[in-house]
């Protein structure tokens, strides 16, 4: 009998969006994070990394989120509740969510071999 097991863990986002209302939000990267501790550190590393481009407003913005709210962000991943945080960067809104998951192992995954299945896809002639 196959027995499958799951990973608790963060389905991390982050999403850009022009402010002009002509564009739809983009997915600009997505995380997969098995722990709060993580999930919380990839938005806190992106936000350091990118807070000396940004204008002045926004790039204090983000260093209020990194000090001043850390408590309550870790507080609330360690509850498993969704957590969203937006910084405004001139016309460009970027958005990180996360969001507790579950995730599940691919069938017959040993290390970085894959399955023997996919040896036997031939794509189809676009003629």
């Amino acid at each position: 009998m196959l027995r499958i097991t799951t990973r608790s863990g963060f389905w991390c986002e982050c999403w850009t969006e022009k402010l002009d209302g002509q564009h739809p939000p983009t997915l600009f990267g997505s995380f997969d994070a098995y722990s709060a501790v993580e999930a919380n550190n990839w938005v806190a590393a992106i936000l350091r990394t990118i807070s000396p481009a940004l204008d002045t407003a926004a790039s204090q913005e983000a260093w209020t989120r990194l000090h001043d709210h850390r408590i309550d962000t870790r507080r609330a991943l360690l509850h498993r509740e969704p957590w969203t945080v937006s910084i405004t960067h001139v016309s460009t809104r970027i958005t990180w969510t996360v969001r507790p998951a579950l995730f599940l192992p691919m069938a017959h995954r040993q290390d970085v071999e894959l399955p023997a299945c996919t040896n036997d896809f031939k794509p189809r002639s676009t003629d």
